[in-house]
């Protein structure tokens, strides 16, 4: 039986059905470069041993796997997911990691949480909210962030989709909800800024169609 999408234009949400295959989809859209990029990602969001570390729509726990070597401190991995069956593979992915666990809640809703974080990391995942749900998230999550704390973005850069190459116009009119469509035409950084985010900064990749994005929540 399939399960229901909260919203059913979005394709961020992942069916039961699919979640076997999604780690293979990420592989064919990105042409086999999904983990070098991860990789380079991670890298870049410089985890300490003792941070703790929130991730949200967190998945089959690919991503989880690649950040948890950094964290050989005190510190901690949470991954949130929407999905029984992503946070199922999640389990078995990291069950020999016991700084790592991983909930189910929508990102949509006030989160089950008491703790703040050092570093939350939400990838490929607001492209597919609509705009007040993205901005609803944004703002809870620079409640939950740590002084000085840092929120890492990775997803599409802002772009004109009129210029892209037409091959890859197709394909990511083809493969994106039209949430995707809202998403390339916003200034993010004003939008982060203006929920009392700083310093914004990016790294960019994939010709500057994907955009690591961080910012920071200022100290009180």
């Amino acid at each position: 039986m399939k399960n229901s999408k909260i919203y059913p234009e979005s394709k961020v949400e992942v069916r039961n059905w699919e979640v076997p295959f999604y780690d293979l989809f990420l592989n064919v859209i990105t042409a086999g470069r999904y983990s070098a990029l991860i990789t380079e990602v991670i890298r870049a969001m410089e985890i300490k041993p003792d941070d703790l570390v929130l991730d949200l729509g967190a998945g089959t726990g690919r991503n989880a796997r690649l950040i948890l070597p950094y964290i050989t401190g005190s510190g901690n991995y949470l991954g949130m997911d929407i999905s029984r069956a992503m946070a199922e593979k999640f389990q078995k992915k990291c069950s020999g990691f016991p700084n790592a666990r991983i909930i189910r809640a929508r990102l949509d809703r006030e989160f089950p949480l008491r703790a703040r974080f050092d570093k939350i990391f939400i990838s490929f995942v607001l492209h597919g909210l609509p705009q007040p749900e993205r901005e609803k998230l944004i703002g809870r999550v620079g409640f939950y962030l740590k002084d000085n704390g840092q929120l890492f973005i990775l997803d599409y850069n802002e772009f004109p989709l009129d210029q892209m190459p037409w091959y890859l116009r197709s394909g990511f009119k083809f493969m994106e909800c039209p949430y995707a469509f809202d998403f390339i035409a916003r200034d993010w950084k004003r939008i982060l800024m203006d929920n009392k985010l700083a310093d914004p900064r990016e790294n960019i990749y994939f010709s500057g169609y994907v955009r690591l994005l961080r910012v920071r929540r200022e100290g009180v």
